[in-house]
């Protein structure tokens, strides 16, 4: 399970940047409900399959600056994130539940931040918008 699992993007006005990504990549925007607030996933115009998200830095995300998360699969969350911290990696967020998957927010030394994501078997649907 190494491979990238989701890519979101969190702003602070998501709906200008659903609009500009719409645009640049042809994406088909999809709202998901945050409860008040609308995210979104983006969908490939041709298939409808979500290829990322657009997020309002609200809620969960509020303290995130402006950036693309990457969310990377693996098999075992607690052991990712004792080997990310073991090296020198900070844990910002999580250990967190969203739908089958469960996922954590890490800084690496260098100060780059990601995410950890552990799916169930099969993931029928990317995470939600915003984590």
């Amino acid at each position: 399970m190494d491979s990238i699992g989701w890519v979101d993007l969190t702003v602070g006005d998501a709906t200008n940047l659903r609009d500009f990504y719409a645009r640049v990549m042809g994406w088909r925007p999809e709202p998901v409900d945050m409860g008040g607030y609308a995210d979104f996933n983006m969908c490939d115009a041709g298939t409808g399959v979500p290829a990322a998200g657009v997020c309002h830095a609200r809620g969960l995300n509020a303290d995130l600056p402006p950036v693309w998360m990457v969310y990377f699969k693996v098999a075992d969350l607690e052991l990712s994130l004792g080997e990310a911290e073991a090296a020198g990696g900070t844990r910002l967020q999580g250990p967190r539940q969203a739908g089958g998957t469960r996922y954590a927010v890490v800084r690496d030394p260098a100060g780059a931040v990601f995410a950890v994501l552990e799916a169930a078997a099969e993931l029928p649907e990317p995470p939600p918008a915003v984590p």
